[in-house]
Formats: C-alpha cells, sequence, structure tokens
C-alpha cells in the first residue's frame, strides 16, 4: 500500500475587532498547502448557509492534492470554530454582508495576499459573499467562480417553494404548515426538513460525515442562518 502524500496543513485563528466598537472576534481558519511560497495563487474557500461553517467543503483540499493549488477554509464569524454571537439573533442591523466583506477583507492582508493574488470559491450564501466583495474590487483578486449562489433572493425563495410542493403530499404540509407559524424547533419539521435535504441538497446516502458536521454546525447555532 503506497505511504500516503504529506500535506501541509496549517490551522490558527485571526482576531479582529467588530465595526462600531463591537467587541473582539476571533476568525478560525484552515491552510492546505504554503500560501505564501506556492507558485498558484490560493484559493479562498466561502461557506454558505450563512453560518454553516466550512465541512462540507473540505473535498475541495483535492485542489493541493491535484493540481498544487493551496486552499484556504475558515468559519465566518458567528459558526463552526469562530466566536459566536448568540445575543445578536434577531439583528438584521449586525448580520449584513459587510460584516462578511470585512472579515475576508482582513483574512486576505492576514495572509499577505494582496501583492500575490488569490482566487475566491464561493459556495450559496459564499457565493453571495463572493459576488458583494468582486463589486468593491480589491486588491488582489483574480478570479470568482460562484457555485449555487443565488443572484435574486425573492427569485431563490420561489424556486424553494417549488422544490418542496415535489416532496409528498404529507411531508409538504408540515413544512408549509411549520413554516407558516414559524415553528422551526419541532420534531415534524426536522424530519419534514430532513427528506428536503435528501431529495434536493445531497443525495448520497448515508450523508458523508463533512455534510453531517455542516448540518450539526446550523443546529448548534442557528443565529446567522435565522436572522439573514
Amino acid at each position: 500500500m503506497a505511504d500516503k502524500v504529506a500535506v501541509p496543513t496549517t490551522e490558527g485563528e485571526l482576531s479582529w475587532n467588530l465595526p462600531n466598537g463591537g467587541g473582539e472576534v476571533s476568525t478560525w481558519y484552515k491552510l492546505i498547502g504554503d500560501v505564501r511560497t506556492s507558485q498558484h495563487p490560493p484559493v479562498i474557500t466561502l461557506h454558505g448557509g450563512p453560518g454553516a461553517g466550512h465541512n462540507y467543503l473540505t473535498p475541495m483540499g483535492d485542489l493541493y492534492l491535484k493540481h498544487g493549488i493551496p486552499v484556504v477554509f475558515y468559519d465566518q464569524v458567528g459558526c463552526g470554530r469562530s466566536t459566536h454571537l448568540k445575543g445578536k439573533a434577531g439583528d438584521e442591523s449586525f448580520w449584513v454582508e459587510d460584516l462578511f466583506v470585512h472579515e475576508l477583507d482582513i483574512l486576505v492582508d492576514y495572509l499577505k495576499l494582496r501583492d500575490r493574488g488569490f482566487y475566491l470559491w464561493g459556495s450559496s450564501w459564499g457565493g453571495m459573499l463572493a459576488g458583494g466583495y468582486a463589486c468593491r474590487h480589491p486588491q488582489g483578486l483574480l478570479k470568482i467562480v460562484i457555485a449555487s449562489g443565488p443572484i435574486s433572493m425573492p427569485l431563490f425563495i420561489e424556486s424553494a417553494r417549488q422544490l418542496v410542493t415535489e416532496l409528498p403530499d404529507t411531508v409538504r404540509e408540515i413544512i408549509e404548515d411549520c413554516e407558516k407559524r414559524e415553528d422551526y424547533e419541532s420534531a415534524k419539521y426536522e424530519e419534514a426538513s430532513a427528506l428536503f435535504m435528501k431529495k434536493h441538497v445531497c443525495r448520497l446516502d448515508p450523508f458523508p460525515e463533512d455534510v453531517m458536521a455542516t448540518f450539526a454546525n446550523l443546529k448548534d447555532d442557528s443565529t446567522v442562518y435565522m436572522t439573514m
């Protein structure tokens, strides 16, 4: 059996201050490969949710194994291994795109990527974040990839409702009734939502561990997701 290839991996935490004197928080990150010495610009991955955490994007690390492209993972503030802010639940003036653009900008500077350049790869909400960040024309951004990132929230909601209609009637009725009453904690809603996920989000059975970890992040702290 061939020996496993040693992959240079670095984990750390970046401390920064929230806007308007909101206090200090930290952002957890993980680097696959050496972002300083590689001949390839690194890819910064932006996870969805918001609040889902980086876990389900772990296979992106294959970019380094197969092509030597360094990969940067991080948990956006409010979820995963970064600072949680449950006290900000429901605060729509706090949980805005600008907050996450600011966090990403700080991470880029911390990793010293301005001069050498970098790519962004955003999934779902992360795709929206990538687009919002790119619109500001930041120094060093070479290209972005948006994977399943909605360009219009009204159209996204309309499409999601259409997907719900494709479920069995009993499941559809539970989801529609619970969402109408904003009852997102009941066992019935969780079971019905799990069926939605199996049909429209991930059809692997069982779910990969990385995907399960992402769902666990959202269940552990839904502050960002439910507010935004």
